[in-house]
């Protein structure tokens, strides 16, 4: 079990999380229709007037590949997951708000939870500090 001390949390976290999001966009973009119904009356009624729900998905597709990228690249660095845990948590949190706690959405606690870990291990890496 010594091999479980030198691993490094970060990338499990991030390949978790860069796999998650990475599936989410493309599940989106190919099959927003699978998606429509995710979206609260609230929201949707909000949105429409401004752009067509379709569009709407779309873009948070693209941001989603985005931030699967920023999580997915090793050469994204401390400042590119940091970027992406933090848009993460952003939107973990407003799903959670917007949407409420269900048989679906209790799994985004979660990945608030490892997009938080990993926005703290960005900046423990910054600061040349680690907690044990």
């Amino acid at each position: 079990m010594n091999i479980l001390k030198k691993l490094n949390p970060e990338w499990p976290l991030r390949l978790g999380l860069g796999l998650m999001y990475l599936y989410s966009s493309y599940d989106i973009f190919y099959h927003i229709q699978n998606w429509k119904g995710y979206i609260p009356s609230w929201f949707f009624h909000l949105v429409t007037p401004i752009m067509p729900l379709d569009l709407y998905l779309k873009l948070q597709a693209v941001g989603e590949f985005m931030i699967a990228l920023l999580f997915l690249a090793w050469f994204s660095g401390t400042r590119g997951v940091r970027i992406a845990a933090l848009f993460s948590s952003i939107e973990m949190v407003a799903i959670l708000l917007m949407v409420g706690i269900d048989n679906i959405v209790f799994r985004d606690i979660g990945l608030l939870g490892a997009s938080v870990a990993l926005l703290i291990i960005s900046f423990q890496k910054e600061n040349g500090t680690t907690s044990t």
